[in-house]
Parts: structure tokens; sequence; C-alpha cells
């Protein structure tokens, strides 16, 4: 019998399209979406399905930015063939992905058991969610914002990165919102910053979801039709949220966000500890 149903498809893609791209994460919200449907957060084909709703997400970020990415891989691979394309800033940009994918890659793969177990719980979404908020608050306050998508550089690139291990390992503390934070801390402005997360998920949670897909349609996974449901809902939602993101960072700041994440956290714990939700 398949773990989720088709309409728990449908709430749990859209809730993945809403919140994958906005700096509230979208795990935070999927595990409390599954806590209130009684569907067990822990459970393999339960992380199987969440991740691999996720590529309907990242199925919507290509097919928005696809003439930037056709830009950033046709220099890649001019780049690869000759050496005087490789000082091009679109050729540099793609091998900063790639390397910049690399740490969450090595730290998901050796933390597995860890990310699926005891960090799964809903009281670590809760208080990554506050965490988080004070972390991007501070980066919005302190971050410049003078420098560009075209001003981003290597250094730039790897440490953006790097910091989606910690919506890894924490969840709640939201992917988005820590590349965000980081490439604010960086001086870049909100739309770079916000273009910069985009790009550097699309490697990241195409991975996770192609890995955990054998989990998602084991023998005791979720089916194939939920899945598949989940995933569509998935992409049309959250090509309508990164158009509305875009425009919304470009005339305000994250306060908006920062409030929302408190707001969550706190009803999350008081859910918790009155025992109205199950961890």
């Amino acid at each position: 019998m398949s773990a989720i149903s088709v309409g728990q498809a449908v709430v749990l893609g859209a809730v993945e399209g809403v919140t994958e791209f906005l700096p509230v994460s979208s795990t935070g919200h999927l595990k409390i979406a599954e806590g209130l449907m009684n569907i067990p957060v822990d459970d393999d084909a339960v992380v199987g399905f969440s991740a691999v709703i996720q590529v309907g997400a990242i199925a919507a970020v290509l097919v928005y930015f696809f003439k930037d990415i056709v830009r950033i891989v046709s220099a890649w691979l001019r780049g690869l063939r000759d050496k005087e394309e490789r000082y091009h800033h679109d050729y540099k940009f793609a091998w900063w992905v790639i390397c910049a994918t690399i740490p969450i890659v090595v730290v998901g793969l050796a933390a597995k058991p860890l990310i699926e177990g005891p960090l799964a719980s809903l009281w670590v979404v809760a208080g990554s969610l506050i965490v988080g908020s004070g972390v991007m608050w501070v980066a919005d306050r302190t971050g410049r914002h003078k420098r560009g998508e075209d001003d981003t550089s290597f250094k730039d690139a790897m440490l953006v990165g790097s910091s989606q291990i910690l919506a890894l390992l924490f969840p709640g503390f939201s992917r988005s919102g820590a590349t965000m934070s980081t490439a604010l801390m960086l001086d870049l402005d909100r739309v770079a910053a916000t273009r910069l997360s985009f790009f550097l998920g699309i490697p990241a949670l195409t991975g996770a979801g192609i890995y955990e897909l054998k989990d998602a349609l084991g023998t005791t996974g979720t089916g194939a039709l939920p899945l598949a449901v989940g995933t569509v809902v998935s992409f049309a939602v959250a090509y309508a949220s990164i158009a509305w993101l875009l425009k919304f960072v470009a005339k305000h700041s994250f306060n908006a966000f920062v409030i929302y994440r408190i707001v969550v956290g706190l009803l999350l714990f008081g859910l918790l500890g009155a025992g109205a939700i199950h961890s």
C-alpha cells in the first residue's frame, strides 16, 4: 500500500512548489505537512518522495532560466575546446557551480543516516526555522548589496554552495535561506543572491531526487501515481513562485520571510509541546 495517497501528494507537491525557492525551508514545511497528515516523516519512502518531487521544482527553474542555462552550458562546452573561451565569465561560472556542488554531495552521502534519522525530527525543524531567521536578518542588515551577478567569483560560489550543507543537516534552516544569506554577507545584491541560489540548487536538488528515486518507488514506497502527481504539481507551483520571488526581492528586504519563519517555528514548538503533532 502506498505510504502517500494522491490527495496527499497534491498537497505536498503544492507545499514543495511554493517553498522550495522561498527562504522558508521547503523540507521543514514538507515535514510539517506530513506530520499534520500523520505521514511518518522518517520513513525511507516518504523521505524519498520529498526528494523526488523537488525535481519538479528544479524543472521549473530549468524552464524559467532556459536561455541563461543554454548560454552558460554553451560557453562551458566552447571552453572545453577553445582556450580563448575559458576567459569568458559564463565558462568559469559553469565550473564554479560544479565545484560548489561537491561539498553538499560529500556531506549528504556521509551523513545520510543522521539526515534521515535523528535530524529529521520536527523539533530540529522548529529550532532551525528560528535560528535561520536570525542569520537571514543579520545578513540582510550587514550586507552592502553592491555586487551584481557578473561580479561573482569562485570564492563566492564555493562559500554559497557549501552553505547548502546547513539546510541538509538542519531541515528548517532552508537551502534558499542559507545560500541567499551567505551571498548577502558577501555583499551581493538581493537579485544576484537569489539567482545564484537558483543556479546552485539545480545540480544539488536534481542529484538528490535521482538518488532517492529507488526508495520512493520501492516495494514499500509511495507508488508511481502519487509521485508523478506530486512532481507535476510541484513544477507548476514552483514556476509561479520563482517569477514572484524575483520581482519581490528587487524591491523588498527579507523581513517578511524572517517574521514568517519565526512565527512558524514558534507555532511548531507549541504544537509539538502540546502533543498536537508528533515529531
